[in-house]
């Protein structure tokens, strides 16, 4: 993100106009028509979740992100303000919380007992965690100082908390638990931010941990680099590269993705390719897929077969390409388009990760998945239990959702102003910021720096929450 409580007038939202709603197609719309706070019960008891957002929405094409950028060149990225209209009603805390979306692949895990098949599926999570990135070019909302997020889904069988535990820089730490006591997960996340001219880089600095209780097994990851091209030009694509490298702290396994750059010809945009290996070193199983779109695994000598007939097969196609049209291709890198090929299935394989299905609407509404969908509803009754620090409840966030656009723009600044204030006022009284909910210690497994969970939210003692809204 790029908000920030250190912003310049010169590029407050209240100063742009905010563009015409784009019209959705009613017979798409799946309003339930309820209140944006009511939910509609099944016949069998399970709750049913809304499917889609109060409004439409604005359309981005009058505003460009280089018009605010251009002005900001040698700024550090996170102390930059841009107009509400690049956002989505979303906080960065509930955008991390969309790793539990494919929350069936931790289940998985915890029931097999055997540890290769436990990888695979772990392996299959960290990966599932970014897809629901793929087309969402709008920013989240950062967090203020204290900001949390819950989330309880029985009919998922988890709970989930999150805490911005600091601003400079922007820290979120998260803790979420299997209802049945099956798995903890949690991390913290520091969002590095780089501005490369045409595209804008975001390393997610921070440790992922996963545990398997009924193993006694731990699992340890970062995630990928994501990347936004064409922010000076043309149509905004995103892409995830890096290697990915998760531990099995109990048996020394590990596995190791490679999220490919989409490289000069964009053949390898969105691909996914590593292996899983033992303790001392030899291959059990390779991987492979898209991040955008399903994981398979298979044996290293099947995989090693069909990548050399696949190579002699590419070399009797090959053509020579001249040094004019390798530099074309360079020049138009940055205005890659969509890639429609598929992952090519190796026989053999088995299928670890299949991405979901997006509600017919979704490109109406931010590109969100079904579960992205429901991550600010505001369900009857539910104020009475929040904290008064939850996402749910910055008025900024919900008018955007609910289309009012220049209302929420006016209440972004005047948080943004009460976090400045509150924050000269502690300056002034040499009075520290304490978190509530986290605390910063070590991670028992890499023995890096981390923020461990506390304790005690579920209590719902809010008694000495912050006022920050």
């Amino acid at each position: 993100g790029f908000d920030s409580d250190n912003s310049s007038g010169d590029f407050s939202e209240a100063n742009h106009k905010v563009p015409e709603m784009l019209d959705l197609d009613p017979h798409q719309s799946s309003r339930t028509g309820k209140h944006n706070g009511e939910t509609e019960i099944q016949e069998n008891g399970i709750k049913r979740h809304r499917t889609s957002l109060p409004a439409p929405m604005f359309s981005r094409s009058d505003f460009s992100v280089w018009s605010i950028l251009k002005k900001c060149i040698g700024l550090e990225l996170s102390k930059i303000t841009m107009p509400i209209v690049f956002n989505e009603p979303l906080s960065f805390l509930q955008r991390i919380t969309e790793y539990m979306e494919h929350i069936y692949l931790i289940n998985k895990a915890c029931s097999h007992a055997d540890p290769l098949e436990r990888m695979q599926a772990v392996a299959a999570f960290a990966v599932s965690a970014v897809a629901s990135q793929w087309e969402r070019t709008g920013k989240p909302f950062n967090p203020l100082l204290g900001e949390t997020y819950e989330l309880t889904r029985e009919d998922l069988g988890f709970r989930f908390i999150s805490e911005q535990v600091s601003h400079h820089p922007p820290i979120s730490a998260f803790y979420s638990e299997g209802l049945n006591k099956d798995f903890i997960f949690h991390g913290s996340i520091y969002p590095k931010l780089k501005f490369w001219g045409k595209s804008i880089e975001a390393e997610p600095r921070g440790t992922i941990t996963l545990e398997l209780l009924k193993h006694n097994e731990a699992y340890t990851w970062t995630n990928p680099t994501c990347c936004v091209h064409n922010v000076i030009i043309g149509k905004l694509w995103l892409e995830q590269y890096g290697v990915v490298e998760i531990v099995n702290h109990s048996t020394g396994d590990k596995c190791v993705l490679n999220f490919k750059p989409c490289g000069l010809f964009g053949k390898e945009l969105h691909r996914v390719e590593g292996y899983i290996q033992d303790k001392h070193r030899k291959k059990l199983c390779v991987i492979y897929g898209k991040w955008t779109e399903c994981l398979w695994c298979t044996d290293p000598t099947t995989y090693e077969t069909y990548k050399k007939s696949e190579k002699r097969g590419s070399e009797q196609k090959k053509k020579s390409v001249s040094e004019e049209d390798i530099k074309s291709e360079n020049d138009e890198a940055d205005d890659m388009p969509e890639i429609q090929d598929t992952v090519q299935f190796i026989p053999g394989s088995k299928l670890l990760w299949r991405i979901n299905c997006r509600p017919p609407n979704s490109s109406q509404m931010y590109n969100f998945t079904s579960f992205a969908v429901s991550l600010n509803e505001l369900e009857k009754g539910m104020e009475a239990i929040l904290a008064p620090t939850d996402c749910r409840l910055r008025p900024d966030i919900r008018n955007m959702e609910n289309g009012n656009m220049d209302v929420a723009s006016r209440e972004k600044e005047r948080l943004e102003e009460k976090q400045r204030a509150a924050r000269k006022e502690r300056a002034k009284d040499e009075v520290e910021w304490h978190t509530r909910w986290f605390h910063q210690g070590t991670n028992p497994y890499t023995g890096t720096p981390d923020w461990l969970y506390s304790g005690g939210y579920f209590d719902r003692n809010f008694s000495d929450c912050p006022d920050i809204y």
